[in-house]
């Protein structure tokens, strides 16, 4: 009986995965779909009203173009009857959503950086090491002044 030979892309594979750099992507990944829903709240609960209030009550969410069906008042009765429609609206909530994420992880990136900064500021740099050189100089140093060294 001849034994199945494993091909050599799934052992990097395994070992692909187990790098902590993907482990890291994927908690990334998973925080990153909590703060899109968080935006997405965000725009859709707080900058649409306003921003409607401000342009006089326009509600971008309902905002369409039959294309073929019936007309309705909104996305929701045009989808159930079956009408084709280009739903801009919605796509300037995409936009705004795009735009406020963004802002908002520029913001994020910025306030941690110089929170980095500030604390590799803080923390006080090491003397240096001295090299063996630097050491065997010293104790040549030492011995022909005639001290002990150190």
């Amino acid at each position: 009986m001849s034994k199945v030979r494993t091909p050599g892309w799934v052992a990097d594979f395994q070992a692909f995965i187990m790098r902590g750099n993907v482990i890291d992507l994927a908690v990334g990944v998973i925080i990153g779909a909590a703060f899109t829903a968080i935006v997405n709240s965000l725009v859709k609960d707080v900058f649409n009203p306003l921003i409607g209030l401000v342009i006089g009550g326009i509600d971008f969410s309902n905002m369409y173009v039959t294309l073929k069906g019936p007309v309705t008042q909104t996305i929701a009765e045009a989808q159930k009857a079956g009408a084709v429609t280009i739903n801009y609206g919605l796509f300037l909530n995409a936009v705004i959503q795009f735009l406020l994420s963004a802002f908002i992880v520029f913001w994020m990136v910025r306030v941690l950086s110089s929170l980095y900064k500030k604390k590799a500021d803080e923390v006080p740099a090491a003397a240096p090491v001295p090299t063996r050189e630097e050491v065997l100089l010293e104790e040549i140093r030492d011995l022909l002044a005639g001290r002990p060294h150190s």
